[in-house]
Parts: structure tokens; sequence; C-alpha cells
């Protein structure tokens, strides 16, 4: 789609992404030829929605001197972004620097920030219908079932992040309201073995050399107390990241509360 009035004129031609986030926006949004580089993990189908389309991209390690040589004009942060980097590039290029987004208004007030940063205002409203007509059409499961997400380490997720946002949509009630005072952090195999959530929400992949931070998740008692069939499955490369990935991870995890439901009938 074309610009908008004076768009054209102020559109960075020389965009570096910082942050992993802002991979997929950029795909999604921008002219190639405006993206000088996305961050080493776009291009990681562990990591990245657009794994596949990340590979037509050049990538940076986020070194300074790497940086600063493809001369850019718009480079997009983090928060965590290490201050050491950020001092040597002020002044040499304007920043944008973007959160999480924990639901999914923050992600489309996300891809209308960044679609007006890189002079695509446009692409981004278009983008905004799309998400919200396939979020309108997947709707709101009516409450169905206790269920964690239960990650490497023994850590649940907790309320106020994306896949708590995600989770009510698929009508699931989430384990980790009810423990640790509702804050995302490591809970024992013993106590979600006692509590006998309903459901158990996995995005991590099947490690072929398992270690001992995913040992808990294949225990005996666990595949007791939730078997096989209530584990809900959903890649990491849909749930790290707010974006366009938001509605094929909800429609994904809708789907694999369905079928997990229709197997306790």
């Amino acid at each position: 789609m074309g610009p908008v009035g004076g768009e054209a004129a102020g559109r960075p031609q020389h965009i570096v992404s910082l942050n992993t986030c802002a991979d997929q926006y950029l795909i999604a949004l921008a002219d190639k030829d405006q993206v000088a580089a996305l961050t080493q993990f776009a291009r990681d189908p562990s990591f990245s929605f657009y794994a596949l389309r990340a590979k037509a991209y050049p990538v940076t390690q986020g070194q300074a001197e790497a940086v600063l040589a493809l001369h850019p004009d718009l480079v997009i942060t983090s928060p965590y972004q290490g201050a050491g980097l950020l001092a040597m590039l002020k002044g040499r290029a304007r920043f944008l620097d973007i959160g999480e987004a924990d639901s999914f208004g923050d992600v489309v007030k996300q891809t209308r920030l960044i679609a007006d940063a890189i002079g695509q205002h446009q692409r981004g409203e278009a983008l905004v219908l799309s998400m919200e007509a396939r979020v309108a059409a997947a709707g709101r499961r009516p409450l169905g079932g206790v269920a964690a997400n239960y990650q490497r380490g023994g850590y649940i997720t907790g309320p106020g992040t994306l896949m708590d946002d995600l989770m009510g949509r698929a009508g699931l009630t989430n384990l980790a309201r009810r423990l640790n005072g509702g804050a995302l952090g490591q809970v024992s195999l013993e106590q979600i073995v006692y509590d006998r959530p309903d459901f158990l929400i996995f995005t991590d992949g099947e490690s072929p050399t398992p270690d001992e931070g995913s040992l808990s998740l294949e225990h005996p008692a666990l595949n007791d107390a939730v078997p096989p069939a209530r584990r809900l499955h959903v890649p990491a490369s849909l749930t790290l990241c707010g974006g366009p990935s938001y509605p094929a991870a909800l429609e994904l995890l809708q789907a694999e509360a369905d079928r997990a439901r229709a197997a306790r009938r």
C-alpha cells in the first residue's frame, strides 16, 4: 500500500532491530529494503514466528560496531538493551524502545506505534484489522478448566502476561493466579501434582537430550496427575512475543484446549 500524505518523506531507510519481538513487526510491515538488519534470532524457528521469511533479511549479532556500520536511521530496542551499546549509538540514530506486549490490546498499540515510526501507517492499520478479525472470529471460550503453563525448571506463567491473556480467551483459568501470589515463579513438581490442574500448557519443544531443567516435565508423578492427552502444545515461536503471531497462538491454544476437553469426555 502506498504512503499517506508525507509518510514517505519521513520514512526511515536503514532500520536495525535489536529487539527479537520487533523482528516480526518489521517483516510484516516494512518494505524489505528499509530493513538494514534483524536480530540473530530472527531466523531461529524456536524463537521466530517468521523464521523462514527472515532468511531473506540480513541479521546482526547486536555489536555496536556492526550496527554503526549499517548507518541506521532508526534502531528498535528493548528495555533490557545493554547501556553500553546504547551509549555508543546515541546521537547517531533515532531510537524506538518497545517493551513486552502482554495482551492483545498491547499488540494493537505496538503495531500502530511501529507502523507509524517506519512510515507504514496504512499497512499497520491493515494488519490491525486482519488480526482483529481473526481474534473476533476465534471469540472467547466459556470457562472450562484450570491450566498451568509449565516450563523448564518448574516455572509457571503468571497473570498480566501474554500467555495469561491467551488462556483467558481459550476459557482456561490460570493456576498461577492461585499460587505464588499470582506472580511468575517457580513451583515445585509436588505442588503441581497436589493441585492437579485440568491441563498443562507446554511451549518448549522436545529436546533430543533431556537435561535437568526438563526432567520434571516427564516425571511419572506428573504424567499420572495430568496425562499426556490433557497437555496442550503451543510452540514458543507463537508466544514469546506479542505481534502478528497472536491470532495464530490463540487459534492453536483454543484448538488444543478443545481437543483435550473432548478427550476427557
